[in-house]
């Protein structure tokens, strides 16, 4: 900890990572995102120096976009090494989509990258390096964004992202830039700079070299002005989130994957779009600028006055939004195609040689398929009051391997008891039963290259043998067979 010989940025650093690690449990192991660059490699080394190297675990994210990518990484794992700490690092390839930053995407990786090396290790906690410079310059941006609260609100000294698994944690948010670099240099530590940082085509590095050291020299106390506005946006934000729980626990349907329609139009503008950018957090998705979802909004309010869902068109971030019977949703795809179809997400196929299982796991869809002997007489009954009977012969189930597969469009069955009755497609049977797009991802039950069973549609009545159709082969062993989810299986 600290001594009389410390500096003061010494003591500063470590009181700043005192201070998180009381906040957690105190035998969790944390880790230390490690790129090898000065704000970093003080972190890792005062989080040694606090709470032991047996507790952290450095990180590094190797992103191929340097020439001397393999050399950070190799100083990073010997700096780790040199303090006992384990190091591991994954290696990422960062997609050059269009309209997408170099930096914004490499952001995106690294950050899946550090969660799955979290889970891999039992990390408790990610603790980032950035700092008040960091913080204004991240605000400065924000502002010239043109951003909302949620924007302004800026880096939190602790926050769990939607959808992430660790909470990340900032211990030296509120520390200056400066401070860092004299610990490191009173400390000795080497560190590497990625040149990268020098290139002020990239408007984070712009503010860094060009803006923030002029109002440096006309507003000395600029970087505390900007981290009370940050402050106070997230505060705002708080509450404009508590309002839109309020609202989504009213317009909420399915579990929250859906609004209902009219819930969502009777607010007014200003709170519809509240809920809407709440929910697309809490679903997940990536925020979505004003303008596009004041169009949105729009084209909702035209969709109840006309009741034309397909002419909705609002495409975001690799998904569309729907109108569907009364409910709102967003599935993968775009706008322009066919609803559902192109929404189905290809899984590995699972083969099964039945043998009289009475349970089949499908671990791509967590679920698993039950065969249910049934009794004979409780057979015929069905077979004459219901054409969506589950029911099918004993033999059929072992006449050809059983395959579980993903939908990929166009699939037909026959849910009609006459012969003659005619086959569906798949996804008229879904619309006309009313089961919304995305609880329509379920496995195909296949035997041989027979579709025989569809979640929530029942037995396809064409891959029946025709006898078995007839009353006098009721008595024949059957069973009956269902698809249960994981958490609904006894």
């Amino acid at each position: 900890m600290t001594s009389a010989t410390d500096s003061p940025a010494d003591r500063l650093v470590l009181e700043a990572v005192s201070v998180a690690l009381c906040a957690l449990p105190s035998d969790a192991r944390f880790a230390v995102a490690f790129s090898g660059g000065v704000d970093s490699s003080v972190l890792l080394d005062a989080a040694v120096r606090v709470a032991g190297a047996s507790r952290c675990i450095a990180l590094h994210v190797h992103h191929g976009l340097s020439r001397h990518a393999d050399a950070w990484l190799a100083h990073c794992e010997a700096f780790a090494q040199a303090r006992g700490v384990v190091f591991a690092a994954q290696r990422v390839e960062v997609p050059r989509a269009p309209g997408v930053s170099v930096e914004a995407a490499a952001r995106e990786a690294r950050y899946r990258a550090l969660e799955a090396l979290c889970g891999t290790h039992g990390a408790h906690a990610l603790w980032l390096a950035q700092h008040a410079d960091d913080q204004a310059e991240t605000v400065l941006l924000q502002l010239l964004r043109g951003a909302g609260l949620a924007g302004l609100a800026a880096m939190a000294a602790e926050h769990l992202p939607a959808g992430a698994s660790v909470v990340r944690m900032r211990p030296l948010l509120h520390l200056l830039r400066a401070q860092l670099e004299q610990y490191a240099n009173a400390r000795q530590l080497q560190w590497v700079d990625d040149e990268s940082n020098a290139d002020t085509r990239y408007a984070r590095n712009a503010l860094r070299h060009e803006v923030t050291p002029a109002l440096a020299v006309h507003f000395p106390g600029f970087r505390d002005a900007l981290a009370r506005t940050a402050a106070h946006a997230a505060s705002a934000q708080r509450l404009l989130d508590e309002l839109a729980r309020i609202d989504l626990d009213l317009a909420a349907r399915d579990e929250g994957r859906a609004l209902s329609h009219d819930a969502l139009l009777s607010l007014d503008d200003d709170r519809a779009l509240n809920l809407l950018r709440y929910w697309m957090r809490a679903q997940g998705l990536a925020a979505a600028s004003t303008a596009r979802l004041t169009d949105a909004l729009r084209q909702l309010r035209a969709v109840r006055e006309t009741g034309d869902g397909h002419g909705l068109r609002v495409d975001h971030a690799g998904q569309a939004l729907r109108s569907y019977r009364g409910l709102v949703y967003w599935e993968a795809g775009d706008s322009g195609d066919p609803a559902d179809e192109t929404a189905l997400t290809p899984r590995a196929v699972s083969e099964l040689a039945w043998r009289g299982e009475s349970v089949w796991r499908v671990p791509q869809w967590r679920g698993s398929f039950v065969f249910a002997e049934v009794d004979p007489a409780e057979t015929c009954e069905a077979e004459v009051s219901s054409a969506a009977d589950d029911c099918v012969p004993l033999a059929v189930l072992g006449r050809a391997l059983l395959s579980a597969r993903s939908r990929s469009g166009g699939e037909r069955m026959r849910v009609g008891l006459a012969a003659n009755a005619p086959s569906r497609t798949l996804k008229n049977l879904f619309q006309e039963r009313g089961i919304p797009a995305w609880k329509r991802d379920v496995p195909l039950l296949y035997v041989g290259d027979t579709l025989l069973f569809v979640p929530q549609l029942g037995v396809n009545r064409a891959a029946l043998p025709e006898q078995a159709e007839q009353a006098g082969r009721v008595n024949e062993p059957r069973v009956r067979i269902a698809w249960r989810e994981d958490l609904l299986i006894a």
